[in-house]
């Protein structure tokens, strides 16, 4: 047990940092302004939708039945509602000069913006950190069936991995104007698969309810749909306007639709993300 529980940490760790690689494709370009942020928010949000539709309540629904994957679904949905309830504005952002006198229009105004941006950022991590939890419990399991199955899975959410790593550095990187912030919390972000491996290992040390973590998964495809809705689409509308965002939406569920299909037919049939 203690050599497959390294293989999979090695395995989730692959994983989860790839979101990495999506902070290092937004630190490289330059921070966009206003009406790029919006475009490229509405691609994060077809992404995020795509994934959460199309990929998650879909396999749930498939797999535990139209009733049970959509009380997980909005089970999720509810949860997470609740989170976001608890989680305060910020009043000063990381890394920037935001502790200056009011009363300077644009300034001000921006700096609204940047708080806006920052708390929008804050959720997609938490929200993607939900996400990467069970797809680590995923990744262990898969590699308790073998290295391969492991492998494959893992390679598999690693390209799945890396647009989640963009919705949460792009926002941060716009707010601070910190590559590291943005880098970090993104990383950060990723860990959250390898305490999976870590977590169903020694709590379901034999096995995990198949059912349950199908569950999970449909969960975690309301929480993203969720923020997807709640602070993504509204920055996206706000920055770039509705007819061009609604463009970048689409686009962005066109590249995930495809991405998914890719990974389908070269992951083993009885797996799934």
């Amino acid at each position: 047990m203690d050599s497959q529980l390294l293989v999979a940490l090695a395995l989730s760790l692959v994983g989860g940092l790839s979101t990495s690689i999506g902070a290092l494709v937004v630190i490289i370009n330059q921070t966009p302004n206003l009406k790029m942020l919006g475009l490229l928010q509405g691609f994060a949000a077809g992404l995020m939708l795509s994934i959460s539709f199309l990929d998650l309540a879909h396999n749930a629904i498939n797999s535990i039945g139209f009733l049970k994957g959509n009380l997980w679904f909005f089970g999720g949905v509810v949860f997470f509602a609740i989170i976001t309830k608890f989680i305060p504005e910020p009043t000063v952002i990381p890394g920037s000069d935001d502790k200056s006198k009011k009363g300077r229009g644009g300034k001000d105004i921006m700096k609204k913006h940047r708080r806006q941006v920052f708390f929008s950022g804050i959720i997609t991590a938490i929200g993607i950190s939900l996400h990467n939890f069970p797809e680590g419990m995923a990744v262990f399991l898969g590699s308790m069936k073998g290295l391969r199955v492991g492998v494959n899975l893992a390679l598999a959410i690693a390209l799945h991995n890396i647009p989640e790593g963009v919705a949460v550095a792009l926002p941060v990187y716009f707010a601070t104007e910190s590559k590291w912030q943005a880098f970090k919390l993104a990383t950060l972000s990723g860990f959250a698969e390898p305490l999976g491996v870590v977590i169903v290992a020694y709590l379901f040390p034999s096995s995990l309810n198949p059912e349950i973590l199908e569950g999970l998964l449909a969960s975690v495809g309301g929480v993203m749909a969720f923020l997807t809705l709640h602070e993504m689409l509204p920055l996206a509308f706000d920055y770039a306007g509705q007819k061009q965002a609604v463009k970048a939406v689409f686009l962005g569920m066109a590249f995930m639709s495809a991405s998914l299909y890719f990974l389908e037919i070269s992951l083993p049939k009885d797996m799934s993300l």
